[in-house]
């Protein structure tokens, strides 16, 4: 559920029943929006329809305004998905929290591209791939090495993913808690329009 001073709207998983489902987005759609960071009325009424276990998680959405501005990545250099030659680099380097099969569809345009790397000491220290891309924008996501952050690098890395991306709208999100994501958000000038909430049964 996605949150902003002007209304709302929603996206339902697809295993989710088609009535309840239709259900679900008639419930946002008629519903009033609610300040970043406090929950709209109608959340609780579509957990309920859920029913069983369900978690709210929620976090702050921001757009990523063009043109991007490029940002310098001390003691690391950025590889881009539109050389080739840079996916034949960085395949070797898959981080250990990537599944091989993951890493190989990344690399090969298959899912998540185009993307955008940091290497520092022969591994990949830093990623910016796109995670969900629809004809009307794309999403960034963003994973530094816990070893290497509070370098600049993930906003370095998501700065090249904006540039290969020139006429596509760009969103980037994170959780509430993530106060890391939200300083790569003010390092980069992003703008924020809105809050997600996300109910996960």
């Amino acid at each position: 559920m996605g949150v902003a001073a002007d209304g709302m709207t929603a996206a339902v998983g697809r295993d989710v029943p088609g009535a309840l489902a239709s259900r679900l987005l008639d419930l946002v759609a008629g519903g009033a929006p609610s300040p970043p960071g406090q929950p709209p009325e109608v959340l609780e009424q579509c957990r309920v329809l859920l029913g069983g276990t369900t978690t709210v998680s929620s976090g702050p959405c921001y757009v990523v305004p063009p043109p991007p501005v490029i940002f310098d990545a001390p003691g690391a250099v950025v590889l881009r998905s539109d050389d080739p030659a840079h996916a034949e680099r960085v395949r070797p380097l898959r981080p250990p929290n990537w599944a091989s099969d993951e890493w190989d569809d990344l690399l090969d345009g298959r899912d998540g591209a185009p993307w955008a790397m940091a290497v520092a000491d022969e591994q990949v220290v830093a990623v910016c791939h796109t995670p969900r891309r629809t004809p009307d924008g794309a999403e960034a996501g963003v994973w530094t090495a816990p070893a290497f952050r509070g370098r600049g690098l993930a906003a370095a890395t998501t700065a090249t993913w904006a540039g290969l991306l020139p006429r596509t709208r760009l969103f980037y999100s994170t959780s509430a808690d993530n106060h890391s994501s939200q300083r790569v958000a003010a390092r980069l000038g992003l703008r924020a329009i809105g809050w997600l909430w996300k109910l996960t049964r």
